[in-house]
């Protein structure tokens, strides 16, 4: 599966909402993985500073990861692959 970034811009978010956020993502991708159609969240990093919010995801296409956050209700402002660099 490929890694898609999913850019967000979430202003004044509160860390409970960021979290019930993340929540919605995790159970829409697991929602569309038992449904046929696979997508894994791997992680998020907000910047408190000015909003912004990166969530990476596993699947098979852009469109299954904006359907996904289409479903949990999410904002976004992109959808582009990415390439994950763990450490090594």
């Amino acid at each position: 599966m490929t890694v898609y970034a999913v850019e967000r811009t979430l202003p004044g978010i509160t860390v409970e909402a960021l979290a019930d956020a993340q929540a919605a993502a995790i159970s829409a991708a697991e929602r569309s993985s038992a449904e046929g159609r696979p997508v894994r969240y791997l992680r998020s990093v907000f910047q408190p500073g000015d909003g912004r919010c990166l969530c990476l995801f596993e699947a098979l296409s852009a469109e299954e990861v904006r359907r996904v956050n289409d479903a949990a209700g999410l904002p976004y402002t992109a959808v582009a692959e990415a390439m994950d660099l763990p450490r090594p």
